[in-house]
């Protein structure tokens, strides 16, 4: 017999499946869930950290192109004072703490704004390497740690100077309410800056402990720390617990710095920094479940499973086998007793076909009367009634028990930090497009002094290439004429002049254009519009944790979003009572979805507060790692496995057995009323085939039986219906 085939591996492989199912029941349902610290606030603070990483690692990339395209700008025009370079830079960039301008070959400072910049950090004689003007991180007497930035200053026929910035380890725009800390950890898992509630000695040493960890953690490849399979977040993260005072427990999350795309590198991402974050949070503890009911579960499927598997032996397997051992018994020949028939189904028409075949062995005519059928339940409503018996037990698990309804308890924390994720991404929305107008302030200082088309045309086509957020650059005259132009073609109306509004949002058809204007001093009215890649402010709010994000101007229409949406469209009528907040705001929303919501306006200064956006997000309850969900998720899923087990295996034995088996007792029922002609083929080698072969080898010594006799043709009978 096939080891695949026939009709006991199926029946066996059911009822190992029932078994192991009743046992993972048991074990999974039945297991008081003491939850103290919920998994979805643990992984909370993973995607918290996550957010402080990547504000820190834009705002520090953010800082180093700024300064060498700035650099740049000003090596390709005429040659200017140091303190000329240093008060264009401070006019349109306040993000460095200091900055200064040294003459490379003597070292001499010749100008300086700011806190004192770490000089003596600056090895001269090392700039023209490879790496010699690479940023690099230095920690002053007083314990703090800058980011010293370098880019040279190039005129043709004088010498060579190094314009320098320093700038601190802070997190713009994160927020830290809620008594939540943030530092940033080096790979030896130093704490180079840290803010936030750290004013307890707890509080520090919890903070220091936890960097310790992360260093290490942070080391590892980004792809083998990650479940494979697993996306999200670029670099190396994950969630922290540490220590408890009462019923408060000190948990928290890390994430290295890595660049946007996995397998690239960034200045930023290549410093080896980690960033750590802690909260306190409340322990609750809450028995959701009992042992009786994991216990009963089990005990129900036992017995469904039982009954099921008595019935396919009573009514499939040993009619089957018998049928088997009747035919073999009359290919050797045995015709003196008569067939022991199966009570009913199919089996019985064959086992009647087989005692009509014996009597013509015997010597009877081909129309001979055979015993009666009795008329009963065939293969396939045999399976239907298994599957019944096993959906009663998985159907309630997958649709009625353990449901978590409208009333779940959703933690605090999760609320806190969906409002405070929300608030960081909308002040690095914010920032983002500041950081865009500042850049055009800065090519439109330049662009002043310029009067050839071909080298503003230089100027733009080098910015557009340093700073991929801009889809298009142009100089725009007080005319409306485009005096030049880089990138793609704007969205301009001929004959208008630039914008009073210093950014504005535009309907570009398909999709909103943001447009960014700063007037180029000395050109009578002329200014430099770049019009921001849509994408690129959708980019931004990709955040894994967060659910659906959207970004909503004054009138609530939808302007981006981090998954599918329609341009201008209204917002979800569920968000709109949270934008009356008029503030960064968060709640539970229960109704048929429980899910929480986040509203975010712009806040701080800046050209783009003029916008008056608001970043909303919002995430169903039953995505988040919530025990009463993971309870609901675990019966279902007890319940899709019983139904799985039911479905392979019964199917299993329909294709194996039941049709083959039909379609034997068409087979011997024909060759019973006389068939002698058509050739028998067994289809498997099972129990269904071995039938059949010996119905052939029954036909072939009837074919030998009539030529015996004198070639007399057997009447054909109707035989039994």
């Amino acid at each position: 017999m096939s080891l695949l085939g026939g009709i006991r591996p199926p029946i066996a492989v059911l009822s190992v499946l029932l078994l192991t199912l009743a046992g993972i029941t048991a074990l999974t349902l039945g297991k008081p869930d003491n939850v103290l610290v919920s998994k979805a606030v643990l992984t909370s603070q993973q995607y918290v950290a996550e957010d402080g990483a990547i504000a820190l690692r834009a705002s520090l990339d953010e800082s180093v192109g700024d300064l060498t395209g700035t650099a740049t700008l000003f090596s390709d025009g005429q040659p200017v004072s140091a303190d000329t370079v240093l008060d264009k830079v401070g006019d349109v960039y306040q993000k460095w703490r200091g900055t200064a301008v040294i003459e490379i070959k003597s070292g001499n400072l010749l100008a300086a704004r700011g806190e004192n910049v770490p000089l003596t950090a600056i090895d001269r004689s090392k700039l023209a390497a490879t790496d010699g003007l690479a940023p690099r991180m230095v920690r002053l007497e007083n314990g703090q740690t800058r980011l010293v930035i370098l880019a040279l200053l190039s005129w043709k026929g004088q010498p060579q100077q190094l314009l320098v910035a320093s700038s601190s380890l802070t997190f713009p725009g994160v927020s830290l309410a809620g008594g939540r800390a943030i530092g940033v950890v080096d790979s030896a898992g130093r704490v180079l800056s840290s803010h936030g509630a750290l004013d307890g000695k707890r509080a520090r040493a919890q903070l220091a402990s936890f960097a310790g960890v992360a260093a290490k953690k942070a080391q590892q490849n980004p792809l083998t720390a990650k479940k494979p399979g697993e996306g999200g977040y670029t670099g190396v993260s994950g969630h922290l617990t540490g220590d408890a005072t009462g019923n408060v427990r000190t948990i928290g999350g890390y994430a290295s710095l890595a660049a946007p795309v996995a397998g690239e590198s960034t200045v930023a991402s290549g410093l080896g920094l980690t960033v750590v974050t802690q909260v306190d949070v409340t322990e609750h503890a809450s028995q959701l479940t009992r042992p009786a009911f994991g216990l009963a579960a089990a005990g129900a499927l036992l017995l469904i499973g039982a009954l099921t598997v008595m019935v396919l032996l009573g009514t499939v397997q040993r009619p089957l086998i018998r049928l088997f051992l009747e035919s073999r018994r009359l290919t050797r020949g045995d015709l003196a007793r008569p067939v022991t028939m199966p009570r009913a189904g199919e089996a019985a028409r064959v086992g009647a076909a087989l005692e009509r075949l014996r009597l013509q062995l015997r010597g009877a005519p081909a129309d001979t009367e055979g015993p009666v059928v009795r008329r009963g339940l065939g293969g396939r409503a045999l399976l239907a009634i298994c599957a019944v018996l096993l959906l009663v037990w998985s159907v309630p698990l997958m649709l009625v028990l353990n449901r978590a309804d409208s009333s779940v308890r959703v933690p605090d924390q999760i609320v806190r930090d969906q409002k405070a994720r929300t608030a960081t991404l909308s002040d690095r929305v914010r920032r983002a497009l500041n950081e865009g107008h500042a850049d055009l302030s800065a090519v439109a200082a330049l662009i002043g002094d310029r009067t050839s088309a071909d080298d503003m045309r230089t100027v733009l086509a080098r910015t557009l290439e340093d700073h991929p957020r801009y889809q298009s650059l142009y100089v725009l005259g007080a005319d409306g004429k485009i005096l030049a132009q880089a990138g793609a073609t704007p969205h301009h109306t001929a004959g208008k002049g630039p914008s009073d509004k210093t950014l504005e949002v535009r309907d570009g058809g398909k999709k909103p254009v943001v447009t960014a204007t700063a007037e180029a001093p000395g050109r009578h009215g002329a200014a430099v519009v770049g019009e921001f890649h849509i994408e690129y402010l959708n980019a931004l709010l990709g955040r894994q944790g967060m659910g659906e994000v959207r970004v909503l101007d004054g009138n609530g229409r939808v302007i981006g979003g981090d998954s599918g949406y329609r341009a201008f469209q209204k917002a979800p009528s569920y968000v709109t009572p949270l934008l009356a907040k008029k503030q960064a705001y968060a709640t539970v929303q229960r109704g048929s979805t429980v899910r929480v919501a986040a509203v975010a306006p712009f806040a701080g200064g800046g050209e783009a507060k003029s916008l008056r956006w608001t970043v909303v997000s919002w995430q169903p309850a039953s995505g988040l790692a919530i025990p009463e969900y993971s309870l609901q998720n675990r019966t279902v899923l007890a319940g899709l496995l019983g139904l799985t087990a039911a479905a392979a295996c019964l199917g299993w034995l329909h294709i194996v057995v039941v049709r083959p088996l039909r379609e034997l007792a068409r087979q011997a029922e024909a060759l019973a009323d006389g068939d002698r002609k058509t050739v028998l083929y067994p289809r498997h080698h099972d129990e269904v085939g071995a039938v059949t072969r010996s119905l052939e080898l029954i036909r072939q010594q009837l074919q030998d039986q009539r030529r015996r006799d004198g070639g007399t043709r057997t009447p054909a009978g109707v035989g039994r219906n």
